[in-house]
């Protein structure tokens, strides 16, 4: 791929990353429709996979939606970061690196919601985003087995 490309595509990859890090904050720390209205008290869940069992237990009170919502929805919402990551950093290219990453970024935005009271501290949460954020990256390095094949120096094989 030519230089020129690359650049076109780094550039490109960083304004949709900086959109998608404002769609973060605002849904992570501001929508009341998730439940980030102020609170008094601490919510916070640290034993593992015990808000993921309530919701597949308890899916037909709690509704689809909602399970969907939480579940499918925290890993889907790491999986843009694990794919972005590598394009805009070539040291991001490893799958324990972007495994720490996502791990160390989910741990922050759980710790900043404990500490501001917003939403809840779950370590559902951590997990699910972390492997959102891998399957990013296994996305990330589909994508470009794919556009190897396809290409052979910067050029389309016919």
């Amino acid at each position: 791929m030519k230089r020129k490309h690359k650049k076109i595509i780094r550039i490109f990859s960083w304004i949709l990353f900086i959109i998608y890090l404002c769609m973060m904050v605002y849904f992570l720390f501001f929508s009341e429709q998730l439940g980030r209205t102020p609170s008094d008290t601490y919510h916070y869940n640290l034993k593992p996979f015990t808000e993921i069992k309530r919701y597949i237990n308890y899916s037909k009170e709690i509704g689809s939606f909602n399970v969907i919502l939480n579940l499918i929805g925290n890993i889907v919402c790491f999986m843009p970061f694990g794919f972005v990551m590598p394009i805009l950093s070539n040291k991001q290219r490893s799958i324990f690196k972007m495994t720490f990453l996502s791990f160390l970024c989910s741990v922050i935005i759980e710790l900043i919601q404990l500490v501001s009271k917003l939403g809840s501290c779950d370590i559902d949460d951590v997990i699910l985003n972390t492997m959102g954020g891998v399957l990013g990256y296994i996305m990330f390095c589909i994508c470009i087995c794919i556009m190897h094949k396809f290409t052979e120096k910067g050029k389309v094989i016919k």
